[in-house]
């Protein structure tokens, strides 16, 4: 007699999807990850992710600013935007700043980000050799820059790592009918600016964002502009806190969103830069508001 397969009901099914997605925050909750850096001396604390903007040094800006108001520590969570609506979701982090327009949609959607605020905005830059092998300087759009460059096989460098960055760099090269691949596709798992490190190494192109390039262009002095200008290339950044109660510093999380949106916490975000740079490295929400799709 043959053995009859189990029979598996939506009902079961969906329950045990809930119980590893359960399984996986209480894990994570056990499992706490490693702040990259502390901002603030305040007795209380809040836990955020994000990427460029905490290594370009915008958060600790912030983070101090709020200090002196609140008296509230800013432990910032090193993550890109993927990562970083992980940790929210799984309950590691009381907010994130991120720029992933459609997975903070359904992230709201789904009921496990609140307090959606936009706070700001740069844009993409696709840097390259100088001696521009695959010719973007002559595209009419990012997609068109990225055809180029798989038509040429011109080295590239992707992050890969489902971050904000990658994220729009995957729609580009849908917007181009292209699926990349091969030796000239190279992806690094890594951070903004150790991809443009690797880009100015492989004598590649790469998609950085704006601000990183102003503040850390010295790091690829083989690498220059080569296409900006797409309205599809502005970078729109939220922030989200986590759904009321699911974690324990998330009051304080949301009064920091409200203090970044503020007067002068949009002051703090458009003049940021400027002193050391010559130039801002990020738009307020202002401005980026007209890029909002």
């Amino acid at each position: 007699m043959k053995n009859k397969k189990p029979f598996i009901t939506l009902k079961s099914l969906m329950a045990s999807v809930a119980l590893s997605v359960g399984l996986q925050t209480v894990m994570a909750q056990n499992n706490p990850i490693k702040p990259e850096a502390i901002y603030g001396q305040g007795s209380q604390s809040f836990k955020l992710a994000t990427g460029s903007p905490g290594e370009l040094g915008l958060l600790q800006a912030l983070g101090e600013a709020f200090d002196k108001k609140e008296g509230a520590r800013l432990v910032w969570i090193k993550a890109g935007s993927g990562a970083s609506l992980n940790l929210l979701k799984t309950g590691q982090v009381d907010m994130i700043m991120v720029h992933a327009p459609d997975a903070v949609n359904k992230a709201i959607a789904d009921g496990w980000a609140t307090n959606r605020t936009l706070i700001g905005s740069n844009e993409f830059y696709i840097v390259g050799p100088k001696n521009d092998p695959a010719n973007i300087k002559t595209a009419n759009s990012g997609a068109d820059a990225y055809s180029k460059i798989a038509k040429a096989k011109a080295n590239f460098i992707s992050r890969g790592d489902k971050s904000g960055t990658h994220q729009k760099e995957m729609e580009i090269w849908k917007k181009a009918d292209v699926t990349p691949e091969g030796s000239w596709y190279i992806v690094t798992n890594d951070f903004m600016t150790a991809s443009l490190k690797k880009a100015n190494a492989e004598n590649a192109y790469f998609m950085t964002d704006s601000s990183t390039w102003v503040a850390e262009k010295d790091v690829a002095p083989n690498l220059q502009i080569l296409y900006r200008g797409d309205k599809f290339l502005v970078n729109t950044y939220d922030a989200l806190a986590a759904p009321a109660g699911s974690t324990q510093n998330r009051e304080i999380a949301v009064k920091f969103i409200q203090f970044v949106a503020s007067d002068e916490g949009q002051a703090i975000i458009r003049n940021y830069g400027k002193s050391k740079y010559k130039e801002a490295l990020y738009n307020d929400a202002a401005y980026a508001k007209q890029y909002v799709h």
